[in-house]
């Protein structure tokens, strides 16, 4: 059930474009993305950053198992720093969950350039794993999931950049 996208892990691609794996970085500027140059405000006279890889906005929903609410809250209260380093060497940052109702909804940006690679790097990581030991079973995907599939991607309709 565990991926990068919502579950801090590997396997789903919660994409946000027209294909599974979401927008290719390009089209994300096209598409008006975020991206900033790194060194934007860096002093006069200082070399030239080069630009930042656009971001990748993902997204991706789960059901929130009511008897399990309790403990998956407080294991997100106090996140283990090993988890997310690992996701920021995955080149993943502004990353939320939600919870409404009883489903849990994920942001994050993506600013790599190998998702799977990334993800597949996360999956390897024992601490991530260690920590879907506690979180897949808190979790149930949603019926419309594919088979095996915990974190459905959620396709973006809007965006104001």
């Amino acid at each position: 059930m565990s991926d990068v996208n919502g579950g801090i892990g590997a396997g789903q691609t919660g994409g946000t474009g027209a294909d599974e794996n979401g927008p290719h970085p390009a089209e994300a500027v096209a598409d008006g993305g975020d991206a900033v140059p790194d060194g934007a405000d860096a002093a006069p006279g200082a070399a030239p950053a080069l630009p930042a890889r656009p971001v990748e906005r993902r997204a991706a929903v789960i059901r929130l198992r009511p008897e399990k609410e309790a403990a998956y809250l407080a294991l997100h209260a106090d996140a283990w720093p090993g988890v997310l380093d690992a996701l920021r060497r995955a080149h993943i940052g502004n990353y939320s969950i939600f919870l409404r109702d009883g489903l849990l909804f994920s942001y994050l940006e993506y600013s790599g350039s190998d998702w799977a690679a990334d993800s597949a790097a996360i999956a390897a990581d024992p601490v991530s794993r260690a920590w879907w030991a506690l979180t897949d079973p808190c979790q149930q995907p949603l019926d419309s999931a594919a088979p095996g599939e915990g974190w459905a991607p959620a396709r973006e309709v809007f965006h104001l950049p």
